[in-house]
């Protein structure tokens, strides 16, 4: 009885996901996007600096393809940027291997899911709708939160959603957050999440991290409720 207590009190209480680069591999639609609105508003744009803005909110974005000449406003650049995405998503949502069956082996285990992304809702909502049924309890966009990735404040939204409060250490410890990018990293860290690092996908020049994270996987392939279970009776004893 005191076994299965302490491993209930190990199991994670939630688990966190991040959208681009975690559960899809979605930024080659967002940088053909960018490539193709700047080109015809006469401004400079290629890959490379589309991964410079990974992780980042599309008004970010935007802001800085307004720096290399594209002549639209931030809001302009917003609008068409989250309609060319959404309708490529529509056409076919580009599902990393294993994210739909990691989604599904965390809802049998009974443990519920909040998306964390910092896209706006039309994009988070697209995902939510074609992920499997029952998959996420709720979910915070970038439309949500006070301040975006790197900010503490999406996780700690996320938390909210499913009732738990943010400023105790151990709840938070005891919940996983999947995140790729660097501003994500560093915004699930700051909250005080079990941060698990997607490292498979990444494309930073060592294939590294670019943030702090506590354990990491390269694909789903990996993932089992046990790892789970195990990072967080780590994390808690290192509390």
């Amino acid at each position: 009885m005191i076994a299965r207590r302490i491993a209930e009190q190990q199991l994670p209480l939630a688990v966190f996901w991040d959208m681009d680069g975690t559960l899809i591999d979605s930024e080659p639609y967002w940088h053909d996007g960018e490539i193709e609105i700047a080109h015809a508003n006469g401004g400079e744009w290629d890959e490379a600096l589309g991964w410079q803005c990974t992780g980042t909110s599309v008004p970010n974005v935007a802001r800085k393809m307004i720096k290399h000449g594209t002549k639209l406003s931030v809001q302009e650049i917003h609008d068409q940027l989250i309609s060319y995405v959404a309708h490529r998503e529509q056409e076919r949502m580009p599902w990393i291997p294993g994210a739909r069956e990691a989604l599904e082996l965390v809802a049998q285990a009974g443990i519920p899911s909040v998306l964390v992304t910092s896209s706006p809702r039309h994009v988070a909502r697209g995902l939510v709708r074609q992920a499997p049924t029952g998959a996420f309890g709720g979910y915070v966009c970038g439309d949500d939160v006070r301040a975006n990735k790197p900010d503490p404040d999406p996780y700690r939204q996320a938390a909210r959603v499913l009732g738990i409060d943010p400023d105790d250490a151990h709840l938070m410890a005891r919940c996983v957050a999947f995140e790729d990018s660097g501003v994500g990293l560093q915004s699930a860290t700051a909250a005080g999440t079990t941060v698990l690092a997607l490292t498979g996908y990444i494309r930073t020049a060592d294939g590294q991290p670019a943030g702090p994270f506590f354990d990491s996987i390269a694909t789903y392939d990996e993932l089992s409720i046990d790892t789970l279970r195990n990072m967080v009776s780590r994390r808690l004893q290192s509390l």
